[in-house]
């Protein structure tokens, strides 16, 4: 698919919540949870909701790429955890941002960690389909929200709130072209990373007790571990083969920031060198969805992507999913 982005930004709330903060407010030791999450910090909304962050990054990829609202004519939310089950996120962010009525397509998708590289690749058909010109793209998550402070509070200490947003149109031979996209999914893992409350599966007014209790977040991580050290490293392996690139031939990685100790297994696991990766976990947190464009965002203000730039976008998600892209910007 020829496409290329032209601009991209990034959000995150004015609090930063330090991980000895929550070990002073929790009474656990000096030093804990960042010996056990290598979370240093994390930034935490207070005031601002998951719409302001994604406004907020929306607007500074507009002006990267030298635009105003008007511009755009397809808008796609890929949030992990949504503002509301309905409507979807995407309509309300085109409202805020000043978009017309009937002046764009907005509507969100939902692959949980891997919104942001699902909601690119749609955005990157309808383009090449020619259904529209200009596209935003964006995944906004308030992360610390419904976490198990109490049982799992290493668990809870990985996540971190903020929002990033691209702007792809179509690119000339030469300009960037997506080498390929690719998505494979463990369902044996189903359960081992949820929120089960909020959709339809726990009636409010019948099971108020079962709601309340599946309405906080829980993580199975060795069940994570277990199905990523399996089958992790063959799916990169396709993924390049799709794109027809050697490993050696990726330039830069930027993966879904899940955790500075999964990040440094999955180094390992691929053979990437570490200088290729953006690791922005330790700073930041686990932004569910908003980690991949975030860690994007960060890459290209470092000047880190240059056309020809090959990137390889890499992912794992609840479900369990494995998924990433190979892009040549």
């Amino acid at each position: 698919m020829r496409v290329k982005i032209i601009g991209t930004g990034r959000a995150v709330p004015a609090q930063c919540v330090t991980s000895r903060s929550l070990d002073a407010r929790l009474g656990l030791d000096d030093g804990h949870l960042e010996a056990a999450t290598g979370v240093i910090e994390r930034y935490v909304c207070e005031a601002e909701s998951q719409v302001d962050l994604a406004c907020a990054a929306a607007r500074l990829a507009l002006a990267d790429a030298g635009l105003e609202p008007i511009g755009i004519d397809l808008v796609i939310g890929g949030c992990g955890v949504p503002y509301q089950p309905l409507p979807s996120t995407a309509p309300l962010v085109m409202q805020r941002l000043g978009l017309a009525d009937g002046s764009a397509a907005a509507f969100d998708v939902n692959s949980t960690c891997l919104g942001f590289l699902t909601a690119f690749e749609t955005a990157s058909r309808l383009i090449e389909a020619g259904q529209c010109r200009t596209a935003l793209v964006f995944s906004s998550e308030i992360a610390s929200r419904a976490l198990p402070w109490q049982d799992q509070p290493e668990i809870a200490a990985l996540f971190g709130d903020g929002a990033a947003a691209a702007i792809l149109q179509q690119a000339a031979p030469g300009e960037g072209r997506v080498a390929a996209n690719l998505m494979r999914t463990y369902p044996s893992a189903y359960d081992a990373c949820s929120i089960g409350s909020g959709g339809t599966r726990f009636d409010f007014h019948r099971q108020p007790e079962e709601f309340a209790r599946h309405s906080l977040f829980h993580m199975d991580g060795k069940e994570l571990f277990r199905v990523t050290s399996r089958h992790f490293n063959g799916f990169v392996a396709e993924l390049l083969d799709r794109a027809g690139w050697q490993r050696d031939d990726v330039d830069l990685v930027v993966p879904h920031q899940a955790s500075p100790f999964a990040l440094a297994h999955m180094t390992r696991q691929t053979g990437f060198a570490t200088e290729k990766l953006i690791d922005i976990a330790a700073r930041h947190g686990n932004q569910i969805a908003a980690s991949i464009p975030f860690a994007l965002d960060v890459a290209r203000r470092e000047r880190r992507i240059a056309q020809g730039t090959k990137v390889l976008f890499l992912g794992t998600s609840a479900g369990v999913s494995f998924g990433g892209m190979a892009l040549e910007a």
